[in-house]
């Protein structure tokens, strides 16, 4: 599916029907990423509208020469956001890249956003990155781009990449986002202005934005659950689908009693 937000033609895909889940995917990669790891968490919780957008410069989304930084690709998501959700508050979870960009809506417009959920987020001034270092290994597998970004080394995990996020390389503008990413940094990233329910997870092991960034978001947002997971690097959605389902799944029901008691 196709819309416009602004200059930008948005593509799309779409599962259930009822409140509005927009969910944001990281740099280099597309929709399908987010798809094969939060579909699982919402197939037998019905009425949610899942909605999973290309970013622009990656997957089938382009990116037009007028998107200069990552303000213009704000922007963006902002209208997008007004027209999938119809006007109602929505529910906003962000990967990587995809939080950064979930922390700035949230903040620049709170009142439309019901619940936010940042899983391996992307934080301004990341800091105390760990070295890679790999959890289990089953056998020398996969090529480096797989080992350098899952710290799970088995056969399952490779299968994941190899059919979720390597066939999104062929279709990054690596041009559009070298472009965006020389003005990356949001003014209303800092997350301060969001009082809803919140959710931030992280990898111990994750030596992409490490752990330490995203614990310090627990003073920002008054009503968040941390939890910083072990034996998870960056690629944590894939390898600990498990503990992901529980952590959404709480969040989804303080989401919910906020809007009975009419705080969304």
């Amino acid at each position: 599916m196709e819309t416009r937000a602004g200059e930008v033609t948005v593509h799309y895909v779409e599962h259930g029907a009822g409140r509005p889940v927009l969910v944001l995917h990281g740099a280099g990669v597309d929709h399908r990423e987010p798809e094969a790891c939060f579909e699982p968490v919402f197939d037998a919780l019905p009425g949610f509208r899942r909605i999973y957008p290309d970013l622009p410069g990656m997957g089938r989304t382009a990116a037009p020469d007028s998107l200069r930084g990552a303000e213009d690709v704000l922007d963006t998501l902002l209208e997008l956001a007004g027209q999938v959700g119809g006007g109602d508050p929505y529910l906003l979870i962000g990967h990587s890249a995809g939080a950064y960009y979930a922390q700035a809506m949230a903040t620049r417009a709170p009142a439309q956003v019901a619940g936010l959920a940042l899983v391996c987020p992307l934080v301004p001034g990341v800091r105390d990155v760990p070295a890679h270092r790999v959890a289990v290994v089953s056998d020398d597998i996969g090529d480096d781009d797989f080992r350098g970004y899952f710290v799970i080394h088995t056969p399952e995990m490779l299968e994941r990449y190899e059919r979720h996020v390597a066939p999104a390389a062929a279709l990054v503008d690596a041009a559009a986002l070298e472009r965006i990413g020389q003005r990356w940094e949001i003014a209303a990233a800092g997350g301060s202005a969001y009082a809803g329910p919140t959710l931030v997870v992280a990898g111990r092991l994750d030596s992409t934005v490490g752990y330490v960034g995203a614990a310090d978001l627990l003073h920002h947002y008054p009503h968040a659950t941390l939890a910083v997971v072990d034996d998870a690097g960056h690629a944590l959605p894939h390898e600990q689908p498990d503990l992901l389902r529980a952590l959404v799944g709480e969040w989804l029901e303080r989401v919910q009693r906020s809007v009975q008691h009419g705080r969304v």
